[in-house]
């Protein structure tokens, strides 16, 4: 099951989704492959550090960060991968590496790259290494209102 302040989130807010269970996996690639989805389909979450602030940077599971296109859009001076041991207590209940998109739940801003906004609908990890969360991504638009940019 997935997270669950997310799932009480999304059902509080009638949204529509699947959670699609899956072998367990580390990396998005993994999850990708284990879960039968496209790696420009699956959304990773990417923990950065945009002049000191946590910020989530959501991206294909196939995409890097390019940390000097995401300082330019936030019109930061630093931006930096954050590190487990600094965002590891930040999200309850997820397991590390696997927290869902939604900065809302937990204080952060969310940078969403542009090509996960053309597409259909969106597929992450739901707090978990053996479950995602798919839904229709103008529904997670909606919810989380993040900045979306080519990073």
């Amino acid at each position: 099951m997935p997270v669950k302040r997310l799932k009480e989130f999304l059902d509080t807010h009638s949204i529509k989704y699947v959670i699609i269970s899956h072998s367990r996996a580390f990396t998005a690639q993994e999850t990708a492959i284990s879960a039968h989805i496209s790696g420009k389909e699956l959304a990773k979450t990417v923990v950065v550090k945009i002049d000191g602030k946590m910020t989530m940077a959501v991206l294909p599971s196939s995409y890097k960060v390019d940390f000097g296109l995401l300082r330019k859009v936030a019109g930061a001076s630093k931006v930096e991968i954050a590190s487990e041991k600094e965002f590891k207590d930040l999200f309850p209940g997820c397991e590390i590496g696997a927290m869902p998109p939604f900065g809302n739940l937990y204080g952060m801003e969310v940078f969403v790259a542009e090509s996960l906004a053309e597409d259909e609908d969106i597929a992450f990890n739901a707090g978990s290494h053996r479950e995602l969360v798919k839904m229709a991504y103008k529904d997670f638009e909606r919810l989380v209102k993040p900045k979306i940019a080519k990073f």
